[in-house]
């Protein structure tokens, strides 16, 4: 099961660029009929990004309609939500988005969260046809994959954003800047991550206030904003 999960890892992250296939490590894996990876909520636009077939597409589809369901609850808490048997004996029950799949073909829904430090990006569903549990091991690796998919997903967002944007040029210089490099240590050090996802957050954060990233490195150096957080809030605030 180990060398699957590796084998998975690094399948997703050859996905860079082919997001739209990155559903297919996770049917390798897990023992799942089907699975969707969307943005929704406040920070990235509501978006299926990925989907294993029209069933995923659907459920996706509801949950940004009705704005609530197992893709929102796992958002909003910031952990995996579990229906192994969403049709005799549900945990949890949404109204409408309940009510709309009473038809469908399903047995259990699974739904992990995509986040990468204080951003929260949206949401990993998995389905399966007939009642089912994910096992312990498989609701480790599978949150350990949704790490890899929120990087992936959140530098798709940025990556498309630049695309749009004249003087792409000049955003990329900005990333050699010492600020920048300056600001991600200090990001690397409040969240306790890597070099890497740290500058990815900041990124991310000029990417969903619309401001440049020298802007916010130079807030962050400043002390007027931190990741560090709070209440499950970023701290600091813009003036």
């Amino acid at each position: 099961m180990r060398d699957q999960f590796a084998v998975a890892e690094k399948a997703l992250s050859a996905l860079a660029g082919s997001e739209s296939r990155l559903f297919e490590p996770f049917l390798g894996v897990l023992p799942v009929d089907g699975v969707s990876i969307s943005t929704f909520g406040d920070f990235l636009p509501d978006e299926t990004i990925s989907a294993s077939d029209a069933q995923s597409m659907r459920l996706d589809e509801l949950q940004f309609d009705l704005g609530e369901g197992p893709s929102w609850d796992a958002l909003e808490t910031g952990a995996p939500v579990f229906e192994p048997n969403i049709r005799e004996r549900p945990n949890r029950v949404w109204p409408a988005f309940s009510e709309a799949i009473i038809a469908d073909d399903l047995g259990a829904l699974f739904a992990f969260p995509l986040s990468l430090g204080p951003l929260r990006i949206g949401a990993i569903d998995l389905y399966t046809s007939r009642p089912s549990h994910l096992s312990d091991l498989n609701i480790q690796h599978t949150a350990a994959l949704a790490t890899v998919v929120s990087r992936l997903v959140l530098a798709r967002a940025i990556r498309l954003s630049q695309s749009e944007i004249k003087g792409e040029t000049d955003t990329r210089k900005q990333f050699s800047r010492r600020e920048v490099h300056q600001a991600t240590g200090m990001v690397l050090a409040q969240l306790g991550i890597s070099a890497l996802d740290a500058r990815l957050i900041i990124q991310g954060h000029a990417f969903a206030v619309g401001r440049s990233v020298q802007e916010i490195a130079e807030e962050i150096i400043d002390r007027r904003l931190t990741f560090a957080v709070n209440e499950n809030q970023i701290e600091g605030s813009h003036d």
